[in-house]
């Protein structure tokens, strides 16, 4: 890759994480009036009409039926379920402490890898997941962060979505490995679109939401999801999986700073704070710290190719 080959991908990442950390702005402006199943049920269908557009035009989407269980399986957990789970959160957790929720997903991947498919964990890498885990404590501890009478509730479900996540990229790297990114991406929200319809129909809003909803919901399908997913699998091809899941760590600037110049939202030193942590317990549960600072160290749990975040 020559010099602006280098520096156009790099300019696509920081654009994937504003893209990803604006998805949270997106749901907090749209979730009041869609509430949150059927927000993340309209969101996956546009995602999926388009991709699936996307993938007949070339041809592709012979084979989808091959995989319809595995397709099923990843849709849910990599999109019916988060996604539900971060629109609730976003009813009462700010979309900056949201996205540093959302940091903590490479950490549960490690950590389900470790369990499920029996990665190397050294120890760097169990004090990061330690670390990291720590962030995370920090963050729910401060109620102040996520507005009253939000309990606890609101950053369990942020967490759950995180770990998800995690399930999901760790079944994608078992059960579909080599697949095709278009093909998996185009199956998986068909199959979670399908998943949430009945959901979708039975909570759907009482009263129709407003053109401003309506919008945010519209650019959190095309944008947020469905484009996403091709520019985040046109940066592995161009950078490789180490280099693209660095997207992670710029994902929680983006939210705070969207957050903070759309819907005047505080950014507290709490939230500071644990984002920093939580992205240092990221970066030596990965490996990333020793590979920035030259030891030539390979990840000690290979993060496998994130499917879609989260977003």
């Amino acid at each position: 890759m020559n010099a602006r080959s280098r520096r156009d991908a790099r300019i696509e990442l920081l654009l994937l994480a504003a893209i990803w950390g604006g998805s949270f702005l997106l749901m907090r402006v749209a979730v009041p009036e869609f509430g949150p199943i059927a927000l993340a049920g309209v969101r996956i269908t546009i995602a999926a009409v388009f991709l699936l557009a996307l993938l007949t035009w070339r041809g592709g989407a012979r084979g989808l039926i091959d995989k319809a269980l595995p397709l099923t399986a990843l849709g849910a957990m990599n999109s019916a379920i988060p996604f539900t789970l971060f629109a609730y959160a976003t009813l009462s957790i700010t979309a900056g402490a949201t996205a540093v929720l959302n940091a903590s997903t490479p950490l549960f991947t490690a950590l389900i890898a470790y369990f499920w498919l029996r990665d190397r964990l050294s120890p760097g890498a169990i004090i990061g997941l330690v670390i990291g885990f720590g962030g995370v404590v920090i963050l729910v501890w401060d109620r102040i962060s996520f507005g009253g009478g939000s309990g606890v509730w609101a950053p369990l479900a942020g967490l759950a979505a995180g770990f998800s996540y995690g399930i999901a990229a760790n079944f994608a790297k078992q059960r579909l490995p080599g697949a095709s990114p278009l093909r998996s991406a185009a199956g998986s929200q068909s199959a979670a679109a399908l998943l949430l319809l009945p959901l979708t129909i039975g909570y759907g809003p009482a009263v129709m939401p407003g053109l401003a909803s309506w919008l945010c919901v519209i650019v959190l399908g095309i944008v947020c999801t469905a484009l996403a997913y091709i520019l985040y699998f046109r940066l592995l091809s161009r950078l490789g999986p180490a280099k693209t899941v660095t997207v992670t760590y710029l994902i929680p600037l983006f939210g705070m700073l969207w957050g903070l110049a759309f819907l005047g939202e505080t950014i507290t030193a709490s939230m500071l704070i644990a984002c920093a942590v939580i992205l240092l317990g990221t970066s030596l549960a990965t490996g990333r710290l020793a590979q920035v600072f030259g030891s030539g160290a390979q990840p000690s749990v290979g993060i496998p190719a994130r499917t879609g975040i989260e977003r």
